[in-house]
């Protein structure tokens, strides 16, 4: 059977707010969970994405640094496509949906067979 994981609203809302309030140098660190926890070939696919994600724009920032303060545009608009990406990706995408409970009460015991009892 394969591995499920199951997260209610609040733990996806505090996965992506993880990606907020660092402003994406964490964002890989939820897929990295995910990855390990669950084990698939698009969990780690996902979290390796996204930590050369995080290498790329790291070095990409440094390269294009200004002294007066100005950054590259570009940079920013990757950063925040990248950052609402993670979002949707964690609160619709990553996590299973939870099943709903089984029913607790077992299921009714077998009469006695009907035909001839005498034959067996």
């Amino acid at each position: 059977m394969e591995k499920r994981l199951e997260a209610g609203w609040l733990q996806r809302i505090a996965w992506s707010a993880l990606v907020w309030v660092t402003l994406g140098l964490l964002v890989w660190v939820p897929f990295l969970y995910v990855a390990i926890r669950r084990g698939r070939g698009s969990d780690w696919g996902a979290f390796a994405a996204f930590a050369f994600y995080e290498c790329v724009t790291f070095f990409w920032g440094l390269a294009t640094s200004r002294s007066d303060g100005n950054g590259d545009p570009v940079l920013g608009i990757v950063v925040l496509l990248s950052l609402l990406l993670a979002t949707a990706m964690l609160l619709f995408a990553v996590f299973d949906r939870r099943r709903p409970a089984q029913d607790v009460h077992p299921a009714p015991a077998q009469g006695p067979a009907y035909g001839y009892p005498y034959g067996r």
